[in-house]
């Protein structure tokens, strides 16, 4: 859906083409740079804090008037075009900027827009986050919570109430829906936990890639697929909500809790800026229509991503995947393909 205030980046053959091209950009840091640890050639972590630091020319220092916010393509983008608003407008009275909504329809077509400088604050789904901070320049530090902790999501394994399966054993032979290669929930934890339970993807089932957590759901309610790994935090909003009876499922299995969508900004922003987007998340207060879509989140709860998303990183590991150029390429490439099916 394209606004007034709203780009609409797509994924096809052009935003491919541009992630690519933004890919081999010439390094920034040269020699000055002791430590790059995971971080692709453009960034530094002199400091090991495991995310790019601010470039230490001041001169490459970015201020710009308008800033540019978008949230993880987890469903319908215009939800949270929405419900963001109220965030948009104090960001805006805090910073003295115009802040606009740059809606994205892939995981991929975000990272590269926040590389490429378009896009300068923005929520990342939890697995994504790796590949944003790698390979993006992204800082996150926030995620939804209320005063005590942040808002965390389990991955649940459902099944339509009206099937014959009860275990997680009983969809050997199914046909399951992974959401994307970069979703922890939806893809990176199955691979790593499945198999502890008798389940081994792509092995015991056929995976199929539904794109978003909302198409597994709706997927698995229509018939399409036999069950889905899919973030209960979705899940539950789109009962909230109304798209889908809570009572048409079954849950066979639920992991413990992973920190939810990260939020970060562009690691380049001029440091007096960045002081005031801190601030900005640090004193904001959701409104009630914000607790009730965000499932009673209140705030911004402060995170670090060496230290909150170690688990993360650990799942990624297990299962074989990589935060680097080659995987996301491969990754943009599959949801660019998936896109022109549709």
């Amino acid at each position: 859906m394209k606004t007034k205030i709203s780009l609409n980046l797509g994924i096809g053959a052009m935003a491919l083409g541009l992630l690519m091209a933004s890919l081999s950009v010439a390094p920034a840091f040269g020699d000055e740079c002791k430590n790059r640890g995971s971080l692709d050639v453009l960034y530094c972590d002199n400091d090991n804090d495991l995310v790019a630091d601010p470039p230490q020319d001041a001169s490459k220092w970015r201020d710009p008037s308008t800033l540019v916010f978008t949230y993880t393509p987890v469903e319908d983008p215009a939800v949270y075009r929405d419900a963001f608003k109220p965030f948009q407008d104090y960001l805006s009275e805090h910073t003295g900027k115009r802040v606009i909504y740059y809606t994205v329809q892939s995981n991929a077509a975000e990272i590269e827009a926040m590389r490429s400088g378009r896009l300068h604050v923005a929520g990342f789904s939890t697995g994504p986050t790796g590949f944003a901070v790698n390979l993006a320049g992204a800082v996150p530090l926030a995620v939804k919570g209320t005063e005590s902790e942040f808002q965390g999501y389990s991955l649940i394994l459902i099944v339509r109430k009206d099937s014959p399966y009860q275990k997680v054993t009983d969809l050997k032979g199914k046909r399951i829906a992974h959401t994307s290669q970069s979703s922890n929930s939806g893809n990176l934890a199955p691979r790593t936990l499945f198999p502890k339970l008798g389940l081994v993807p792509d092995t015991d089932y056929k995976v199929i890639y539904s794109g978003k957590h909302d198409q597994s759901v709706l997927g698995v309610a229509s018939g399409d697929y036999d069950g889905a790994p899919v973030a209960s935090d979705v899940f539950y909003r789109m009962a909230r909500r109304g798209t889908v009876n809570e009572d048409d499922f079954r849950i066979l299995y639920k992991s413990p809790p992973f920190p939810t969508s990260s939020f970060a900004y562009a690691h380049d922003l001029h440091p007096d800026l960045v002081k005031k987007i801190r601030y900005a998340f640090e004193t904001f207060r959701f409104t009630p229509e914000m607790q009730n879509t965000f499932g009673g989140a209140d705030r911004f709860y402060p995170i670090t991503y060496k230290d909150d998303w170690a688990v993360i990183r650990e799942i990624a590991e297990n299962a074989g995947e990589a935060y680097d150029r080659k995987a996301l390429d491969k990754l943009a490439e599959k949801e660019a393909a998936k896109a022109k099916k549709k």
